[in-house]
C-alpha cells in the first residue's frame, strides 16, 4: 500500500486537479498524521499505522519556511496560483491556525497578490469560532460533506470523536455562502459492506443538503491514488457528470475532478 507523507510545514508547489499550481502549508508533522477524520481513502494512510512523534510547527517556523519557498519562487519566475493548506491531516487542529492564516494573506499580498489561500478542511473543527473566523478570511474555504448519511461517515470517514452532523450543517450554513463543498464519491466495498454513494439513496439528500448550505461552488472528486482500504474503486466520469448535472439543475455551481 502506498501512502503519501507529506514535508512539513511547506511542501510543493504541485499541480492539484482542483486548484491548479499549488503551493502547500503543512501545519501538521512531517513525520505522519495528525487527523480528526480517519479516511478509508485517504492517501496518507491510516491514522494508527502513521502517527506522527514530532511536534507541531510554530506559527513562526511555518511563516519563515512559507516566505523562503515565497522569495524563491519569485527569484525563478514561478508564479503559485493558490496557497494551500493541507498536508497529513487537518489543518484546523493547530492551535495557532488563526494567527498562521492571517500572516499567511500578509506574505501572499507581499508576493504573489493574485495568488488565492485555500484550507482543505474535513468541518469537524468549524464549530469553534477562531476556526470559523480564520476560515471566513481565506478566499477558498473548502469544507467536506461527504454525505448526509451518518452510518456513511460513520464507516468511511470515520470521526476520532464524537462527529454531529447537524452541527457541522448549521455551522456551513452560518458562512453564508463564503465556502466551497468537497465530496468524494467512489464506489467498491469495505470489509464485505459497499461504500457506493453514487446513487441516488446517497446524492438525493446531500443535495437537498447542499442547497440548504448554499456554498458559492461545489467541488466533487473521485478516488485519484491508492488508499489504505482495499476494494475502492473510482466513480465513473459519467456517474459524477450526473450529479454534477443534478447539482446544476438546482442552480449550484459544481464542477468534477475524475
Amino acid at each position: 500500500m502506498a501512502t503519501i507523507i507529506f514535508p512539513s510545514p511547506i511542501f510543493g508547489p504541485v499541480h492539484s486537479r482542483r486548484l491548479g499550481v499549488s503551493l502547500g502549508i503543512n501545519l501538521l508533522p512531517g513525520d505522519g498524521k495528525v487527523c480528526t477524520f480517519d479516511c478509508i481513502y485517504c492517501e496518507c494512510g491510516f491514522n494508527a499505522t502513521h502517527r506522527s512523534r514530532s511536534p507541531l510547527p510554530t506559527r513562526e517556523q511555518v511563516r519563515e519556511a512559507l516566505e523562503k519557498q515565497l522569495l524563491r519562487m519569485r527569484e525563478e519566475g514561478t508564479a503559485p496560483d493558490v496557497l494551500t493548506f493541507a498536508g497529513n491531516g487537518e489543518p484546523t487542529i493547530h492551535p495557532s491556525f488563526g494567527p498562521i492564516i492571517d500572516d499567511t494573506i500578509a506574505l501572499r499580498d507581499k508576493y504573489f497578490p493574485a495568488a488565492k489561500v485555500s484550507v482543505l478542511s474535513n468541518a469537524t473543527l468549524i464549530g469553534r469560532p477562531a476556526v470559523f473566523e480564520a476560515l471566513k478570511k481565506v478566499d477558498n474555504n473548502i469544507l467536506k460533506l461527504d454525505t448526509v448519511s451518518t452510518d456513511y461517515i460513520a464507516r468511511v470517514d470515520r470521526p476520532n470523536d464524537a462527529y454531529k452532523l447537524d452541527d457541522i450543517i448549521e455551522c456551513m450554513k452560518a458562512f453564508k455562502g463564503g465556502l466551497v463543498v468537497q465530496t468524494m464519491f467512489m464506489k467498491g466495498s469495505a470489509d464485505g459492506v459497499s461504500v457506493d454513494n453514487t446513487g441516488d439513496e446517497y446524492v438525493l439528500p446531500w443535495i437537498r443538503t447542499v442547497k440548504a448550505i448554499a456554498p458559492r461552488e461545489v467541488m466533487i472528486y473521485t478516488v485519484d491514488r491508492e488508499t489504505p482500504q482495499e476494494g475502492l474503486l473510482k466513480a465513473s466520469p459519467q456517474e459524477l457528470d450526473r450529479i454534477v448535472a443534478l447539482l446544476e439543475n438546482e442552480g449550484i455551481k459544481a464542477t468534477a475532478s475524475y
